[in-house]
């Protein structure tokens, strides 16, 4: 048998169902992973008494004969932009540093209540304002892959949830939590060679979940296969009350519904995603990627998606306006961070705290939504790009006239050197260029690994559906991943 470390969620569930292993030596075995891999920086707080703690319970309940939860014996990693009662959760930011919440987020409650155990709190970019990991207070958060040829430059995990990634391509975990604003499941996901998905928005509460921008905000798991998806999603989805953006809809049964058979199914291939620059690499996974699709019986069309262009500026206008509305509660008088130095009046105190509290990319963005929001500028900035977004909406609406789903790579390249970007915040941004435009949409997509760079790095294949088509996301990226066959994981320097 393989390592237990080696398995995923599907794997353990179903081990510790039958009895072939018991949740406390999962629990142990990942514990151990954990405490093994500092020198990757995944983790904010391990908490290896929560993990061994709900595996006890599992092994308890399956030794007096009742029935096991959905997730009993399943050890995972908490993003640590959820809140998490009693333990301590800071959104990788210094203004948040000691926070220990007196409540728990509808998520991470659903996966406990479903008998899932916490290894820790993962790492991200401060407030989930990155692609690389580079933001957060806490310090990088390195990937597991190395670039071939001997080539041991530190690479970027993608981002914000960069710890996720890291933690479940290392085997550390074998699933988690992210979060996805602009591309911040998908795009890990595609540098590390695993899966993530990010729901319809709406589908999961964002309640306890620390804001960035609350009409993009939405979280989804990650794991390593589409199946190991499609159950962390069913825990982690259904209406909430207490958010009022939360889809007051049934959580369909969406392992039980996999399928690679795309038979009757309509692809749409988005001219606009063929952009000048794109890397040979990634062109050719994309043809890849629909000779796959084909394979499993789609029909293959053309679309257009014609305010594509205009994605990543409107959502650089409206994520900023929001984090800076969101963030303004951040002021050290309620909770988090004081600086406050003697004489000083509260105008002073406040200056002095977000000055120390918030990293150079969150006050960028800041200050980026402050200016667009401004009275003299709300019109031209803000309100413009609202309209684009209705207009990216719309050409999402009129492509499902022609088609079930869209197939687009992931990202724009393999994953890049730490450091690489970070002088260049445009360069950085340009990373969200696939992704962006259905997070705007509010469309659930998906990310799946399809195969290897020149340099031997993971690329990955999304698929964007229709809204609520979660079903048929997974259904197509499941029969990507059956032709795609990968399998290559890091080689372990850590």
């Amino acid at each position: 048998m393989s390592t237990l470390t080696d398995l995923g969620v599907a794997a353990i569930r179903n081990g510790v169902r039958d009895g072939e292993f018991s949740a406390r030596e999962v629990a142990e075995a990942f514990n151990t992973a954990v405490a093994g891999a500092d020198a990757l920086n995944a983790f904010i707080v391990k908490t290896p008494e929560h993990a061994l703690a709900a595996a006890d319970v599992a092994d308890k309940a399956r030794a007096a004969g009742e029935t096991l939860k959905p997730l009993a014996g399943v050890p995972i990693g908490m993003k640590d932009l959820f809140a998490t009662k009693g333990v301590q959760t800071t959104a990788a930011s210094h203004m948040l540093e000691g926070f220990k919440p007196e409540y728990e987020s509808t998520v991470s409650h659903r996966l406990w209540e479903a008998g899932a155990g916490m290894l820790g709190k993962l790492n991200l970019d401060q407030f989930a304002m990155g692609s690389s990991n580079e933001t957060s207070y806490f310090g990088n958060v390195i990937s597991p892959w190395r670039r071939g040829a001997g080539d041991n430059t530190p690479l970027a995990p993608g981002g914000s949830s960069g710890g996720s990634s890291a933690a479940i391509s290392a085997r550390l975990c074998p699933a988690a939590t992210g979060t996805d604003t602009g591309g911040s499941i998908r795009q890990p996901a595609a540098f590390t060679g695993i899966s993530g998905i990010k729901p319809t928005y709406g589908r999961c509460s964002r309640w306890g979940v620390v804001a960035f921008a609350s009409s993009l905000d939405q979280a989804g798991p990650m794991a390593r296969d589409v199946r190991d998806c499609a159950i962390m999603l069913e825990a982690m989805a259904g209406f909430d009350p207490k958010d009022s953006t939360s889809l007051d809809m049934p959580v369909p049964q969406w392992e039980a519904g996999l399928s690679a058979d795309l038979r009757g199914k309509r692809v749409g291939i988005p001219a606009e995603y063929r952009m000048d620059g794109t890397p040979a690499e990634i062109e050719a996974l994309w043809q890849q990627g629909i000779a796959w699709l084909k394979d499993a019986g789609a029909e293959i069309v053309e679309v257009s998606l014609p305010h594509t262009k205009y994605a990543l500026p409107a959502y650089y206008i409206i994520a900023p306006a929001e984090a800076s509305s969101n963030l303004a509660r951040y002021d050290g008088v309620r909770y988090g961070l004081r600086e406050l130095a003697e004489g000083q009046n509260l105008q002073e105190m406040y200056a002095a705290t977000r000055a120390a509290g918030f990293g150079d990319e969150v006050k960028r963005r800041i200050l980026i939504g402050t200016y667009v929001l401004s009275a003299g500028f709300y019109d031209a900035y803000y309100t413009q790009a609202q309209k684009v977004r209705t207009l990216i909406a719309r050409d999402f609406d009129n492509a499902w006239s022609q088609c079930d789903l869209l197939l687009t790579p992931t990202a724009p390249s393999a994953a890049f050197g730490l450091g690489e970007k970070q002088e260049d915040p445009l360069a950085m941004y340009l990373n969200d260029v696939f992704t962006v435009p259905a997070s705007l949409a509010g469309v659930p997509a998906m990310s799946v690994p399809g195969g290897l760079d020149a340099g031997g790095l993971p690329l990955g294949l999304q698929i964007i559906g229709k809204p609520f088509d979660e079903q048929g996301v997974l259904n197509a990226g499941l029969a990507l991943e059956q032709r795609a066959g990968f399998t290559a994981r890091p080689q372990a320097w850590w």
